[in-house]
């Protein structure tokens, strides 16, 4: 469930947040806190279904961050296409097993990003872009 309002309003409380960049087969995790602004790549999770929330539970309690960000993919002319539909499922999932404010960003281009700044774990560091993006969006 994505939190309602804009970012700004419905995000003024909240400093510090984990991450997503939603894959079939990995899924990208960055940290970051509104104070710097900045985010942090972390390991990326290579699981599917219950194991992938049990590592998604794992970060949430190492990181105990105040809401959660989840990468929204759509097509380059802004048309939503599967993936975008399976993100947004993962979103609705995280809000619902873990009663955290989860916020949706539109995520095009963020690996293409990873991977021409020469990233080694180029969801990890996708999730770090979504993020980052979410960050500026709050000031």
């Amino acid at each position: 469930m994505s939190a309602s309002g804009t970012p700004a309003s419905a995000a003024a409380a909240l400093q510090s947040f984990l991450a997503f960049d939603y894959g079939l087969k990995r899924t990208g995790v960055a940290t970051g806190t509104r104070l710097l602004g900045m985010a942090t790549p972390r390991k990326s999770i290579h699981a599917e279904g219950k194991a992938r929330f049990a590592q998604v539970a794992e970060a949430i309690r190492e990181w105990q961050p105040d809401a959660l960000v989840v990468g929204v993919p759509f097509h380059p002319d802004g048309a939503e296409h599967e993936n975008t539909l399976r993100a947004r499922r993962f979103a609705r999932q995280l809000h619902g097993r873990f009663g955290l404010p989860v916020f949706e960003v539109d995520e095009r281009y963020s690996t293409t990003e990873a991977l021409a700044q020469g990233a080694r774990d180029a969801d990890a560091a996708s999730a770090c872009i979504i993020l980052e993006q979410f960050l500026r969006s709050l000031s």
